[in-house]
């Protein structure tokens, strides 16, 4: 159990973060708190904040001011202790093609310092997880992509982190193989409890995945909610895709303004 749990604290909780590069304000006095044990969906045009954001919050990339805590510890003064207690999958390919899923997994034990006498049980358990037991001997160029995104996310749940960061979980998947990914990160938390943070441009991923979502506009927070709330504060029928394009600055620039698009969108619809 981690410091955050034990005291009911947020998994993930910062304050006023903030990354500069040079001129550039990349992520700007950002506040937000992740509960222990939601799947939360950060969201953002290109841009906007959320690699910085992530990158910070893995303890890979410092803040030039601001505070955050991951697992009820200090990102900046106590990185070690935050890397023990999270798993991390980049939107970059981070599996070794050249080795078989099992042996990347035995890598990944290692790398995590697991005791020699627990790899072969936490491997087999991972590999079952994910639906590779039966793959575990083939190498991973032979996989299909759903296939190497479960065994990268059994490489991040192999230390059984409380925290799971993933940047941009499907993309480039196809729709079965998406789907695939979803199933398993619901497993995850319901099997194990585990928070999630992910970062998508999927409207049907956050809509699917996520219990809230913060929208990020300019390196700032525009807004946080559940997704059902925040369709249901833009209009009785905006879907998740207006609420992103009005959050993350998504005004029209041919003519007209966003509502008055979104209008004109809903009686098409409703005229057919």
């Amino acid at each position: 159990m981690n410091a955050s749990s034990e005291s009911g604290a947020p998994a993930i909780e910062a304050s006023a973060l903030t990354r500069r590069f040079g001129a550039l304000t990349a992520v700007d006095r950002v506040d937000l708190a992740v509960r222990p044990g939601e799947i939360f969906g950060l969201l953002g045009a290109n841009g906007a904040g959320k690699s910085t954001m992530m990158k910070m919050l893995t303890t890979l990339l410092p803040p030039s001011s601001g505070s955050a805590r991951v697992g009820g510890f200090d990102i900046v003064r106590e990185p070690a202790a935050v890397r023990r207690r999270i798993g991390y999958v980049p939107q970059l390919l981070s599996a070794d093609g050249a080795l078989t899923g099992f042996e990347n997994l035995r890598l990944s034990a290692e790398l995590y310092g697991l005791p020699r006498s627990e790899r072969a049980e936490r491997i087999g358990d991972a590999l079952g997880f994910m639906g590779l037991a039966d793959a575990a001997r083939k190498l991973v160029r032979t996989y299909s992509g759903g296939m190497v995104r479960r065994l990268e996310l059994a490489q991040a749940m192999l230390h059984r982190p409380a925290i799971l960061f993933l940047d941009e979980p499907t993309i480039g998947l196809d729709p079965v193989a998406r789907h695939s990914v979803w199933d398993r990160l619901r497993d995850l938390k319901s099997d194990y409890g585990m928070t999630v943070l992910i970062t998508t441009h999927d409207m049907e991923e956050a809509e699917a995945l996520c219990d809230r979502i913060a929208i990020l506009h300019t390196g700032r927070v525009a807004v946080v909610g559940r997704p059902d709330e925040l369709r249901a504060a833009l209009g009785p029928e905006a879907t998740l895709d207006e609420v992103f394009a009005h959050y993350a600055g998504g005004g029209i620039a041919e003519g007209g303004d966003f509502a008055g698009t979104v209008r004109t969108r809903r009686t098409v619809r409703r005229l057919g």
